[in-house]
């Protein structure tokens, strides 16, 4: 059981670097010439990754409420979710939120 949970916070890990670069390929698609391209490719993501680093990962340096959090999580994995909606892998897309889901409802069973 011990080698699941393991393996669920490895998911959760990937699943955030996953959002990460889907974030990047929507905004070097979406961006019109050069300097927009590299703007959106590499700036949401980092914004993004900012954003939950300070508030929302395990070692947030600001902790917010239980409900707060669950709203964050939902902004910072249905962003990608859409991004990846928009960049037109609807596929992907429903794999990428099946995992995210399966994933979170994991982490709430064995309170990681």
């Amino acid at each position: 059981m011990i080698i699941l949970q393991y393996a669920n916070i490895i998911l959760r890990f990937l699943l955030e670097i996953c959002g990460l670069i889907a974030l990047g390929y929507w905004g070097f698609r979406v961006g019109n010439g050069y300097t927009m391209k590299i703007l959106f490719g590499f700036g949401i993501p980092t914004f993004i990754a900012m954003v939950w680093g300070f508030f929302g990962s395990p070692n947030a340096k600001i902790h917010l409420s239980t409900i707060s959090h669950i709203l964050l999580e939902t902004v910072i994995f249905g962003l990608p979710a859409l991004a990846l909606y928009a960049s037109g892998h609807r596929r992907l897309t429903w794999y990428f939120v099946t995992c995210v889901i399966i994933n979170r409802l994991l982490l709430l069973l064995w309170k990681q």
